[in-house]
């Protein structure tokens, strides 16, 4: 199974990730988390470059292109030698982040970037998807006060709200694959939420 977590910066993904893998891990399922960008050697190379803010000058069809080519890379050497041993693989970010940050947030076609995305994922979609849904003003809140602030972060907020938008119409068009969770509420809370959408898919009813 192919779980993939999305959300606006500071939607507390990396913590929350870490609490349901090792709570899957205690229930004796065999659990692979990742990272986008990154997650490989390549690709942390490409992550680094995708976040100085040094790279202020970075064109959004670039920054397309990073992305893709450090998902691809991330795709043929983790996640799909991990899908085939049986495990369960969770990635915090997928092809999702593309749609919502360059498609909606810079807007760019989400046509023309879903086939990018089939090409460089070679076809390999989530089968579940959790939106960490917050105000993008609280999470960036929370990324100024103890987070990694990186390039993405530095947009405007109005960048941020499109985003937000974005990953709300994508949820809303696919409720088969995406379950929406409110970040906003307590660690335990959302953890809880995260569990129970989880678990209902490993051990359907």
């Amino acid at each position: 199974m192919f779980i993939t977590f999305e959300g606006p910066e500071g939607s507390g993904k990396t913590t929350q990730i870490r609490a349901l893998q090792a709570h899957l891990q205690s229930l004796g399922v065999r659990v692979c988390t990742t990272r986008e960008p990154g997650g490989t050697t390549i690709s942390d190379q490409i992550r680094a470059i995708l976040t100085s803010l040094e790279n202020t000058a970075m064109h959004p069809r670039t920054e397309i292109l990073l992305f893709l080519a450090a998902r691809a890379q991330l795709v043929e050497e983790v996640i799909r030698p991990q899908l085939r041993a049986g495990n369960v693989v969770i990635s915090d970010r997928y092809a999702d982040s593309t749609l919502a940050y360059q498609g909606y947030g810079h807007g760019y076609d989400l046509d023309r970037l879903r086939l990018l995305l089939e090409f460089a994922t070679d076809g390999l979609w989530p089968d579940l998807t959790l939106l960490l849904d917050i105000d993008p003003a609280i999470g960036l809140a929370r990324k100024r006060h103890g987070g990694e602030w990186n390039r993405l972060d530095a947009y405007a907020e109005a960048f941020h709200h499109r985003v937000r938008t974005g990953y709300l119409e994508l949820a809303a068009r696919d409720p088969q694959r995406w379950v929406i969770i409110d970040a906003s509420r307590p660690c335990e809370e959302v953890q809880a939420a995260i569990r129970r959408a989880v678990l209902a898919r490993l051990q359907p009813s």
